[in-house]
C-alpha cells in the first residue's frame, strides 16, 4: 500500500558542523504536515526528537545530542511519509576542555570539581586544585594535530586528572621540544612533590603518637579494671576517673591548640570569602563592566549580562547580593534613559532606530519606545518641511533686497557685507552637498546654473519633495516593522513581544494614519502656498505661504513642477501607502495641471499679441505674409508644451472633468483667436505714419509680374487691407481648421464652439476690411461718373449723334483696371470678389443717374445706351445678379431704339470701343477665376 506523501528528504543543514547541543536548522522537502506528524529525528545516529521544533514542511529546528559517530546523516521520520533520506551530513566536533582557571569566551557552569581518578567529588575550591603544570618546567605546546594524537593513543587522554591519563600523550603535546636535561629537572620536581606529601603525613602521625599511646593505655587499664572487680564501686570510681582524665585532656588540648584553632578559623573564613568572591565575581564586577561596555557601545553584552544577573540574583535574599544587584539596576536604568535619548535623536537611520528599540525592549523599558520613536520621527519630518519653506522664503527676500541695492548703487545694503545674517540655510547647504556627491563637477555646475535660473518657488518644491521622498520611506518602514513585530526579533523567538506589538499597532492604526495624512497635508499646502496661494484659506496663508508673488510662474516652470510632484507621488505609491492617503496629492496635481493650462494659454495670448511687431509684410505668391503661419506655430508650440500636462498618468483624472475648467479653457482659447483677429485689424488699419519698416515684396517665383510693387515703395493703407483680406481668407479656409484639429488632438472640449465663435469674428473682420477697401476704391470711381457725364454742359435732351464712348467712361474703366492690377498683384484669389463689388457700385450709380434723367432725345438715348452697354460688356466677367439688375434698370430707363439704323450704329460704335480699348480690357478677359458672390 503506497503512502499518501513522499518520504522526507533533507537537503540542507545549517550549521553543518558543531559540538553537542549545537542548535541547527534542517531544511528539505516533505518534513511532515505538523508537529504531531514528526515521529523521528536522528543526527549522527543520536535521537534528537526531544529538542526538535517543527516549523514547516521544509524547516525543522533542533539541537544536536551527544552522538558516538563524529559524522553522519540527518534522518527524518514522519507518519505520513515514513523514514526519509538525506543528501547532506553533519560533522560532530569534540568540545575543548576548559579548566576552571582558564579564560573562556562562553559561560562555564560552576560546579564541584570531579576527580576522575578516584571517581568521587572532592568538593574542594578552585584555589586548592592541583597545579596546571605538574612537572614544574616551561610548557611548549607542540604542533601535532589533535586527530593524529587521538589515533595514536586510542581511548587515552592527555589530562593528568583523567582516569585514562597517558603520560606519553601529555609529553608529546606539552613538551615535544623540551630538552633531556629539562626532563631530568621535571623528574626531580615530581620526586620532591611526592616526598613532601609523604613527609607531611609521616610528621602528622609522629606528632600524635604520644597522645595515641596514652589514650590507648588508659583505655586498656579501664578495660582490665572492669573485668577484675566488676563492682559498682569500682565502676563508679573508674567512671569518675575517666571523666577527670577526659576533662583534663580537653582543657589541656584547648590550651595547647587554642591559638592554632583560631588561626585555622580565620584562615577558613578568609578562604570562604575568597571562594565567594571567586565564585560570584560576575555579580561583583558587573557594575563596572556595565559602565565600560556602555562607553564602548557594546550594548548587546550589557543586555546579556543583565539578563544573566537577573535570572541568578533577581530574587536573592542575600543582602550583599541585593546591594550589588541594586547597583546593577541603577546602571541599567541609566542605560535605558541613554538608549531612549539616542532613539529619539534626529536624524537617525532606520537601522539604528530598530537597534535601539530592540535594546530597550530587551531591557524591559517602560512605555512603548517604538511608538515614541514613530511620533518623534513624524514631528521631525514636519519640522524639516517648515524649515525648508522658511529658509527659501528668507533667501527669496534676501535676493530681492540685493537686486534693489544693485539697481541703486548709491545706497548701502547690509546684504552686501560679509557678516550678513542672510546666508544659505542648512537645508540648502545639505542639498548642495548632496548634489556635489551625486555627480561630477560638470553636473554640479549645471545644477547651480539651473538653480540660478529657476524661480525660487520651483527650487523650493523640488527640494521639499526630495526631502519627503527621502524621509517618508524610512518612516513608513518603521511603522510596518512595528505592525508585524520585526522590530523586536527577525525570527519568531520573542512571540510575546511580537503579539504585544501587533496589539498596540492595531490600537494605534488610526493615529498613524492621521500622522501620514498630516505629512501629506503639510506637503500639499506648502506647495500650494508657493504656487497656488489663492487656493489656501485665510488662516493657512501665514503658516504655509509668505512668498512674494511678483509675477506668476510660466507654464514651462509649472510643467516642471508637475513632473516633480508626479515623480514624488510615484515614489510614495511604491511604498504601498493606501491610495486614500495619497489622494490629496492627486488633487494637487490636478489643480496644478489646470493652472498650468490656464497660465500657458494666457501667456500664449500675450505672445500672439506681440506677433504684430513681427509682421514684415513680405507677401508670397499666394498673397500671404508669415503672420498666419506664425500664429499657427505659436498655438502648436503652446499645445505641445502642454502634452505632458494633458496626458493622464495612472491614478490621475482628466483635466477637463470639471465643467468650470472646460468653460475657462474654452473662453481662453476663444480669447487667443480673438487676440489674433484684433492683431490683424490693428495691422490693417494703421496709418502710414505708424509703419516704420513695412515694405511689400512680391515672391520672385510668382509668374505674374504685372503691377508688381517694388520693394522700395511703401505700402499704402489699401495694400495693407488687401494683405489682411488675403490673410483672413487663408485663416478661414486653412489655419483655423488646422488649429481646431490640434485642439481636438490634445483633448480640448468645446472645439466646435471655439471654431464657430472664431470664424464668426474672423468673418466680421473680413467684411469690415472688405467694406473699407471697397469704400477706398469704389467711391472715387462712382463719384467721378456724374461729373464726367455732364462735363461740358452735356444735356441728354440736346446732344449730337454719338461718335463713340465718352472719356468719363474710359477714365472709369482705367480706374477699375487699376484696382484690378493692385488686387491681382497682392492676391489673384481676391480679384473676383473685389472686382464684382466695384462693378456693382459703378453699375448701381450709373443706374441711378440714368433713372434721374427726366427725358432723353433720340441721340441722347443712343449715347446713354452705348455707354451702358460698353461698360457692361467690358466687365461682363465680373457681373453679378445685383450688377446685372442695375444695368437692366439703367437700360429700361432709356427709350427703346426704334430703327435698325440706330441699332447698327450702336453695334458699330461698341465694336470700335472694344477694338480701341482691347489692350486695357485684356485683364478682364484673361481672368478665369470663379465669381464670388458678396
Amino acid at each position: 500500500m503506497s503512502r499518501a506523501r513522499q518520504p522526507p528528504l533533507v537537503t540542507g543543514i545549517s550549521p553543518n558542523e558543531g559540538i553537542s547541543w549545537t542548535k541547527v536548522t534542517i531544511r528539505g522537502e516533505n518534513l511532515g504536515t505538523g508537529p504531531t506528524d514528526l515521529i523521528g529525528l536522528t543526527i549522527c545516529g543520536h535521537n534528537c526528537l526531544l529538542t526538535a521544533e517543527w516549523m514547516s514542511a521544509s524547516k525543522i529546528v533542533c539541537r544536536v545530542g551527544q552522538a558516538k559517530n563524529d559524522k553522519g546523516d540527518i534522518i527524518v521520520t514522519t507518519k505520513s511519509g515514513g523514514r526519509g533520506t538525506s543528501t547532506v551530513s553533519f560533522k560532530l566536533l569534540k568540545p575543548e576542555k576548559i579548566g576552571i582557571l582558564d579564560q573562556s569566551a562562553v559561560w562555564v557552569d560552576e560546579m564541584n570539581y570531579y576527580d576522575m581518578r578516584t571517581d568521587r567529588n572532592k568538593g574542594i575550591p578552585p584555589l586548592s586544585l592541583r597545579p596546571a603544570n605538574p612537572l614544574g618546567i616551561e610548557i611548549d605546546k607542540g604542533r601535532f594535530p589533535q586527530k593524529d594524537l587521538e589515533a595514536l593513543f586510542p581511548g587515552m587522554s592527555a589530562d593528568f586528572t583523567s582516569e585514562n591519563f597517558s603520560a606519553a600523550w601529555y609529553l608529546i603535546e606539552n613538551h615535544s621540544t623540551t630538552s633531556f636535561d629539562q626532563l631530568k629537572t621535571a623528574v626531580v620536581n615530581l620526586k620532591k612533590q611526592a616526598n613532601k606529601k609523604n613527609e607531611g603525613s609521616l610528621a602528622y602521625v609522629k606528632g600524635g603518637l604520644s597522645t595515641f599511646f596514652e589514650a590507648q593505655d588508659a583505655l586498656s587499664a579501664i578495660h582490665q579494671k572492669l573485668e577484675a572487680d566488676g563492682t559498682e564501686k569500682v565502676e563508679g570510681s573508674m567512671t569518675q576517673k575517666l571523666e577527670n582524665v577526659l576533662n583534663r585532656a580537653s582543657n589541656t588540648a584547648d590550651t595547647l591548640f587554642q591559638e592554632v584553632l583560631g588561626r585555622k578559623d580565620k584562615a577558613d573564613s578568609t578562604r570562604n570569602a575568597l571562594n565567594v568572591l571567586q565564585r560570584f565575581k560576575f555579580l561583583f564586577n558587573l557594575p563596572l563592566n556595565i559602565e565600560r561596555n556602555i562607553q564602548k557601545g557594546d550594548y548587546d553584552v550589557v543586555i546579556n549580562d543583565y539578563e544573566k544577573a537577573k535570572s541568578l540574583f533577581g530574587k536573592t535574599e542575600v543582602q550583599v547580593f541585593k546591594k550589588y544587584y541594586a547597583e546593577v539596576e541603577t546602571r541599567i536604568e541609566a542605560l535605558r534613559e541613554l538608549l531612549l535619548d539616542k532613539l529619539l535623536e534626529t536624524p537617525s537611520t532606520l537601522h539604528d532606530q530598530k537597534r535601539y528599540i530592540r535594546y530597550l525592549s530587551d531591557l524591559h523599558a517602560p512605555g512603548d519606545p517604538a511608538w515614541q520613536c514613530i511620533g518623534a520621527q513624524h514631528q521631525w519630518i514636519l519640522q524639516l518641511m517648515h524649515n525648508c519653506k522658511e529658509s527659501y522664503v528668507k533667501e527669496q527676500k534676501g535676493k530681492d533686497i540685493f537686486l534693489f541695492y544693485l539697481c541703486n548703487p548709491l545706497l548701502h545694503s547690509p546684504m552686501l557685507d560679509l557678516d550678513s545674517d542672510v546666508r544659505p540655510s542648512p537645508i540648502g547647504h545639505l542639498g548642495q552637498t548632496a548634489s556635489l556627491k551625486r555627480g561630477s563637477s560638470f553636473q554640479s555646475g549645471r545644477d547651480d546654473a539651473w538653480r540660478h535660473k529657476a524661480p525660487q518657488q520651483v527650487v523650493f518644491v523640488e527640494k521639499l519633495t526630495k526631502l519627503v521622498v527621502s524621509q517618508l520611506p524610512n518612516f513608513w518602514k518603521l511603522w510596518i516593522s512595528y505592525v508585524n513585530g520585526s522590530l523586536f526579533s527577525e525570527t519568531a523567538e520573542k512571540s510575546g513581544q511580537m503579539e504585544r506589538s501587533k496589539k498596540n499597532a492595531r490600537q494605534r492604526q488610526n493615529d498613524f494614519k492621521k500622522m501620514i495624512q498630516e505629512v501629506m497635508h503639510s506637503l500639499v499646502k506648502l506647495i500650494r502656498g508657493a504656487l497656488l496661494p489663492f487656493s489656501l484659506r485665510e488662516g493657512e496663508s501665514r503658516q504655509y505661504g509668505g512668498w512674494e508673488m511678483k509675477s506668476e510662474l510660466s507654464g514651462q516652470w509649472l510643467t516642471h513642477v508637475i513632473q516633480t510632484v508626479r515623480l514624488s507621488s510615484e515614489s510614495l505609491t511604491a511604498l504601498e501607502i493606501p491610495n486614500d492617503m495619497l489622494q490629496i496629492i492627486q488633487d494637487l496635481i490636478l489643480d496644478l495641471r489646470v493652472r498650468c493650462i490656464i497660465v500657458t494659454l494666457q501667456h500664449t495670448a500675450e505672445d500672439i499679441k506681440r506677433l504684430a511687431e513681427k509682421e514684415d509684410w513680405v507677401v508670397d505668391n499666394e498673397g500671404l505674409t508669415s503672420l498666419p503661419s506664425q500664429f499657427e506655430q505659436c498655438i502648436v508650440r503652446s499645445l505641445q508644451s502642454l502634452k505632458t500636462v494633458l496626458d493622464c498618468k495612472p491614478g490621475e483624472a482628466s483635466v477637463f472633468q470639471q465643467q468650470r475648467t472646460q468653460e475657462d479653457v474654452c473662453q481662453l482659447s476663444i480669447g487667443i483667436m480673438q487676440v489674433f483677429i484684433d492683431c490683424l485689424e490693428q495691422l490693417s488699419t494703421k496709418s502710414d505714419g505708424d509703419i516704420d519698416t513695412a515694405h511689400l515684396s512680391v515672391d520672385v517665383s510668382s509668374p505674374d509680374l504685372f503691377g508688381s510693387i517694388h520693394e522700395d515703395s511703401s505700402l499704402s493703407s489699401e495694400q495693407r487691407l488687401l494683405i489682411a483680406l488675403s490673410n483672413c481668407r487663408y485663416l478661414e479656409r486653412h489655419t483655423f481648421l488646422n488649429i481646431a484639429e490640434h485642439f481636438e488632438k490634445h483633448g480640448f472640449q468645446g472645439v466646435e464652439k471655439i471654431t464657430q465663435v472664431s470664424m464668426e469674428s474672423l468673418k466680421e473682420l473680413d467684411q469690415r476690411l472688405f467694406e473699407m477697401y471697397i469704400e477706398f476704391k469704389a467711391d472715387p470711381i462712382v463719384g467721378s461718373l456724374e461729373p464726367g457725364i455732364y462735363a461740358g454742359y452735356f444735356d441728354w435732351k440736346d446732344c449730337l449723334v454719338p461718335a463713340g464712348v465718352r472719356n468719363y467712361l474710359k477714365e472709369a474703366l482705367v480706374n477699375i483696371i487699376a484696382v484690378h492690377a493692385e488686387v491681382f498683384t497682392i492676391s489673384k484669389d481676391l480679384v473676383p470678389r473685389i472686382m464684382s463689388r466695384v462693378v456693382e457700385a459703378v453699375s448701381e450709380e450709373l443706374s441711378r443717374l440714368m433713372q434721374c434723367v427726366s427725358s432723353f432725345s433720340k441721340n441722347g438715348a443712343l449715347q446713354a445706351r452705348l455707354e451702358i452697354c460698353a461698360l457692361r460688356d467690358a466687365v461682363a466677367i465680373y457681373l453679378t445678379p445685383e450688377s446685372n439688375s442695375s444695368f437692366k434698370q439703367a437700360l429700361e430707363a432709356l427709350p427703346q431704339l426704334s430703327s435698325g439704323t440706330d441699332k447698327k450704329l450702336l453695334e458699330e460704335l461698341l465694336n470700335k470701343f472694344k477694338s480701341s480699348m482691347h489692350l486695357q480690357l485684356t485683364c478682364f478677359q484673361a481672368s478665369s477665376s470663379a465669381m464670388v458672390k458678396t
